[in-house]
């Protein structure tokens, strides 16, 4: 609150105007003229101009939007088409708008004071026909809103109208001649371009709030573009600094112990062909046009593979499948012995020279003879790199196993299944795996990233998304039990990025996986509803699982925490127990909703779920969401829900600039630390460059400050394929040989290796008092109470030198030897690796902070 008071402030001085003062010259009221331009097709949402007189128009901005429509997918959705304001009885504003040209819904916000917008909905009035400039007005006779629209139909334009008391239920929709419209929008030219729009008369008060806000906005945004690609400038003249810090143990305070953790979600093909440590790619040939939207249409059955050879016939089938949840499998009928079904891999196979890999395959002799079948590892010229052969004997499905030695290493082989003998044969389920998985697990990871997400040391691991969780329309929702029990009986489905998800990375897997690295697992379920930038179901797709369905899908997730930590003899934990691990999980945490759209539909759902879960469950802690931003409709209802049913923790999402995160280190400062704690799930600034990472550093030295309101952060997202990315940056990129951590990386490490759980108050003094200055350096201390040890980190984004002087004061004894990492280099390179180095340390002891660095200090004490 103190930031943007300082903010209004300076935007006050900014407009020449004092806050308090009124002119003589101000006139009583104005006009305002509220519309939406279509040069951006609808995408600019709500505008607004004002007049005092009607006639010269100013616009607030230029273009300054006001309100965005969150209806449907980025892209070519979330518009807002010929919007109309209307002031209600209550002196509420109401703002209804067209969303398209095809569906037959309009949607409506309400406001206060046409800044700060309540959540939007969207309903369903038009069955078969489209919604075209809607409009609002008051039947004061009945106390009832009005709301009318034209329609385009064969045989011309219709118009047609509901009423409603509350904007939640409304009557039938019935047909009124066009003429009963109100017609009451004008055209007006606002910055030489002529518009569509509403005007309205206001208190001229309300007209300076709307430029206000706009300076303000404008003045925030100034202060977040700032980077320091611009420092030679902004710097030019600065010498090296003087710094003290000073640490006094004696004003400390308990912060959480799983402050840093990681966040994974199937993006990026971070899963199949990345994590999950599969080399087949389609093993199941369960790929559908469908994973890509239809626009992909090599996209199917067949993808990554391809008949080697001729007098062979490769063909997909789906009578008696080896089990309903993979319908289709690969038939091959062979006329003369030598064709062979090969398949490329995730861009290819890796192999290293004298490793073991565990093939695996399902086999149905459908002509009732035995076969032999040769198993090929082979580049792309057919040289050898390593073989096995199967002999196949059963008429129904079973599954074979062999291992193969790569002869050789090479980075792109192919799998060749070759029969030896005429005949039909079924084949499904065809798995190649390499035995150094993580943990030698089998089903396992790949080991190289998963050390590295090991070596960061998280405390806990969010999964399985994002917005995968809550997918693309109900019926791409995440369900947890389709990814568990045999790799057969799993059902695979379509991806929300745009591929294709085997579900071999399950929800054991990640389980196991947390176990291995011992952190604690934090499974999010979608709340009963869809992603809020889904593609599919129309009007729908902003809706929720329906009602009737609702007593299901709550018990789905009681039973997943049941799987989770139930005895062996309960009827979830038997399962458990049954895959090989017969302790409970000691599940703690569990995420409700990612992203959402936060508004009646919602609530209902999250408050059905939630309560079921404390009712059941009290030792659980349920994190729930707060929406997509920092701020926002559907951040302050997401609060206010969360406040409201006393839940224990939000999830808070935000992707900003270096600028943003040089410029809110108080953001958490401010919250209350009555209300809910912070799980603070994904973030990250835009870029993997130096400063990308000094600034996620710089920020993180404040979440160790609140880390008494912080429980959690995690950084998003996790791991990224080349050639297959959907999101940029990433912390991890990778190919098939080589897996390739971020500096960004090295920040999350630095921090997840050196974690406290009690922080110790400290100050840092530059010797020049500018706060230019003083905002890019950030100290933090905090001990480790399982080791004793002091920990001090300092961040740097400067382009010069500090010459810092440290003093401890009641922290104990401190050892001489202490280590200290620092991770510097040029500010806009992105390669750059801790450099670890032993110093002397003492109650007073001085140390450099080089110019663009992060800086820690272990230090042991007594």
């Amino acid at each position: 609150m103190r930031k943007l008071l300082s903010l209004l402030w300076l935007v006050a001085l900014i407009s020449g105007q004092a806050l308090s003062a009124k002119s003589v010259n101000e006139p009583d009221s104005a006009y305002i003229f509220a519309y939406s331009t279509q040069k951006s097709n609808g995408h600019s949402g709500l505008l607004y101009a004002w007049s005092s007189n009607r006639k010269n128009w100013n616009s607030i901005g230029p273009e300054f939007r006001f309100l965005f429509s969150d209806y449907g997918r980025w892209g070519a959705e979330k518009r807002m088409v010929s919007p109309y304001l209307f002031q209600g009885p209550d002196n509420l504003w109401h703002c209804v708008w067209s969303l398209n040209e095809k569906d037959g819904v309009f949607a409506h916000a309400v406001s206060k004071d046409l800044i700060y917008w309540k959540p939007q909905t969207y309903p369903e009035v038009m069955k078969g026909g489209n919604c075209l400039q809607p409009e609002v007005s008051y039947d004061r006779a009945h106390a009832l809103y009005v709301i009318t629209w034209l329609s385009e139909k064969s045989q011309g334009t219709e118009a047609y109208t509901v009423t409603t008391k509350d904007f939640k239920t409304y009557t039938s929709t019935k047909s009124v001649p066009v003429a009963a419209r109100l017609n009451s929008r004008e055209k007006i030219f606002v910055n030489g371009n002529e518009e569509t729009g509403v005007v309205r008369k206001v208190a001229w008060s309300t007209v300076e709030s709307l430029l206000n806000k706009q300076k303000l906005e404008a003045y925030r945004g100034k202060l977040f573009s700032e980077s320091p690609k611009d420092d030679a400038t902004r710097f030019a003249n600065l010498k090296p600094l003087e710094a003290t810090v000073s640490v006094n143990s004696a004003d400390a305070k308990k912060i959480s112990d799983k402050l840093v953790g990681v966040f994974f979600e199937d993006i990026n093909y971070a899963a199949d062909g990345g994590l999950y440590a599969e080399l087949i790619q389609n093993r199941g040939f369960e790929y559908n046009p469908g994973d890509k939207e239809g626009r992909d249409k090599s996209w199917n059955s067949t993808k990554a593979w391809s008949l080697n050879g001729t007098k062979a016939e490769f063909l997909i089938d789906t009578i008696s499948p080896l089990h309903v949840n993979n319908k289709h499998f690969a038939l091959l009928k062979i006329t003369e012995p030598g064709a062979g079904l090969v398949n490329e891999g995730f861009d290819g196979i890796a192999l290293n020279e004298g490793d073991k890999y565990d093939f695996s395959i399902f086999v149905r002799n459908s002509d009732g003879r035995a076969k032999k079948l040769l198993i090929r590892l082979v580049n792309a010229k057919g040289e050898l790199f390593g073989e096995t052969t199967i002999a196949t004997n059963s008429t129904t499905w079973k599954k074979y196993n062999a291992v193969i030695v790569a002869k050789k290493g090479i980075a792109d082989a192919r799998l060749e299944i070759v029969p030896q003998s005429a005949g039909t044969v079924a084949l499904d389920m065809i798995s190649l795996f390499p035995q150094k998985t993580f943990n030698g697990r089998k089903n396992g990871l790949r080991a190289d990233l998963a050390q590295l997400i090991t070596d960061i040391h998280p405390r806990f691991v969010r999964f399985p998304g994002g917005c995968v969780s809550h997918g693309d329309g109900l019926g791409n929702i995440y369900r947890w039990k389709n990814t568990i029990g045999p790799l057969e009986a799993r059902k695979p489905m379509r991806n929300l990025w745009g591929y294709h998800q085997s579900m071999g990375l399950g929800y054991y897997e990640y389980f196991q996986f947390c176990e291995d690295m011992g952190a604690a697992p934090l499974p999010v379920i979608a709340a009963g509803v869809p992603c809020q930038n889904s593609a599919t179901g129309g009007a729908g797709q902003q809706g929720g699982v329906p009602m009737c369905e609702m007593d299901q899908y709550v018990q789905d997730i009681l039973d997943l925490i049941e799987w989770a930590n139930g005895d062996a003899k309960t009827k979830w934990g038997k399962l458990r127990a049954e895959a090989g691990h017969p302790k409970p999980f000691n599940l703690k945490y569990i995420g409700i909703g990612n992203e959402d759209l936060i508004n009646d539909i919602f609530e209902e759902r999250f408050s059905m779920i939630y309560k079921a879960i404390k009712a059941k469950y009290p030792e659980i802690t349920v994190i729930g969401t707060v929406g997509p931003n920092s701020e926002g409709t559907d951040y302050t209802e997401g609060w206010e829900i969360a406040s409201r049913l006393g839940v224990p923790m939000v999830d808070e999402h935000y992707y900003q600039s270096v600028g943003w995160f040089i410029n809110n280190q108080d953001f958490y400062d401010k919250y209350d630390r009555s209300k809910p704690k912070v799980y603070l799930g994904e973030y990250a600034s835009w870029g993997s460059t130096l400063a990308n990472a000094l600034s996620e550093a710089l920020y993180m030295t404040t979440l160790e400050r609140n880390g008494d309101v912080v429980s959690m952060s995690s950084y998003a997202p996790l791991l990224a394929k080349e050639g297959h990315t959907q999101w940029n940056p990433d912390m991890i990129y990778f190919n098939n040989t080589e897996a390739k951590p971020t500096v960004n990386y090295y920040v999350q490490k630095l921090y997840g290796q050196n974690s406290g759980d009690q922080f110790i108050n400290g100050k840092i003094k530059l010797s020049d008092s500018k706060e230019e200055l003083a905002k890019r350096v950030s100290m933090s201390a905090v001990r480790d109470s399982k080791t004793g040890d002091l920990i001090v980190k300092l961040v740097n984004i400067l382009p010069v030198e500090i010459n810092t002087k440290v003093s401890l004061e009641g922290v104990g004894t401190v050892l001489s030897s202490a280590v200290k990492s620092v991770l510097t280099g040029n500010i806009n390179e992105k390669n750059q690796k801790p450099e670890i180095s032993t110093i002397t340390v003492g109650k007073e002891f001085n140390c450099t902070m080089p110019a663009y660095s992060f800086t820690v200090i272990r230090m042991k004490t007594k």
